[in-house]
């Protein structure tokens, strides 16, 4: 796994980063790859033409404090990567597939191997892919720990399971930066990459839209400020299940 900085974490800190965030390291093994979307680096598919704006879709957020944390874990969002679209290949890698340029695989179709993530959307750089010791992680943009707190801790285990496998909600990025990132919401943590801002505040609207995942009202606000700089930003539209079998 990567080195978050230039010193490696201690070994219970970083479990318990990992834990917040629900999103996992790179990892050698049984991960299973799968075909790319064909989108664009670190952003997935590209919102269609005529798309609602990501401002005015905010609106349909409701607003409540935040919930206990309590009986959060990550399993309880089942098994990391499942191959929830049964595509012989498992989240992780088909992220990968996505969001990464000149990709090579260890199997000729799903382990990906190696890769270069072109200006990475929390830091703008260029950062190379290598299975086993990257600089890379998969980023739950809407960590599922904030949405445990923000309804998830309701939902039956299939649309949990949809929800952490969900490309609308999956982006390849800077592994430091997504550490530091933790289980923050819009209040408390937003990219270095300023020109990232509007679209990965976007993509939190239309995860939290499309799940019914609600926003405390910090939250809100500070999606409204960053918005309003790019009010017609287009809400990413994903057309994943949000039911998927409970593992």
């Amino acid at each position: 796994m990567i080195r978050a900085r230039r010193t490696a974490l201690p070994a219970a800190a970083l479990a318990a980063l990992l834990a917040l965030t629900g999103c996992s390291p790179d990892q050698d093994g049984s991960d299973k790859g799968g075909p790319g979307k064909g989108g664009p680096s670190g952003g997935g598919p590209a919102p269609s033409a005529g798309a609602a704006s990501a401002l005015r879709a905010l609106d349909d957020l409701a607003v409540k404090g935040r919930a206990p944390r309590t009986g959060y874990e990550r399993g309880e969002f089942g098994r990391a990567w499942t191959d929830t679209d049964r595509n012989g290949c498992g989240t992780r890698d088909d992220i990968l597939r996505r969001d990464l340029k000149d990709v090579r695989f260890r199997d000729g179709r799903c382990v990906v191997v190696a890769g270069t993530l072109v200006s990475d959307p929390y830091t703008g750089r260029d950062i190379a892919y290598r299975r086993g010791r990257s600089k890379v992680d998969i980023d739950h943009v809407v960590a599922l720990s904030d949405a445990w707190q923000k309804g998830a801790g309701q939902w039956p285990r299939g649309r949990r399971v949809a929800f952490a496998n969900d490309p609308l909600n999956l982006i390849a990025v800077e592994a430091s930066a997504n550490r530091r990132k933790s289980d923050g919401d819009a209040a408390t943590w937003l990219p270095a990459n300023t020109g990232y801002r509007c679209p990965y505040v976007a993509r939190q609207v239309a995860v939290k839209k499309k799940y019914g995942v609600w926003v405390t009202r910090a939250e809100k606000d500070a999606m409204a400020r960053v918005l309003r700089r790019c009010p017609t930003t287009a809400l990413p539209v994903g057309t994943a299940p949000t039911d998927a079998p409970g593992r």
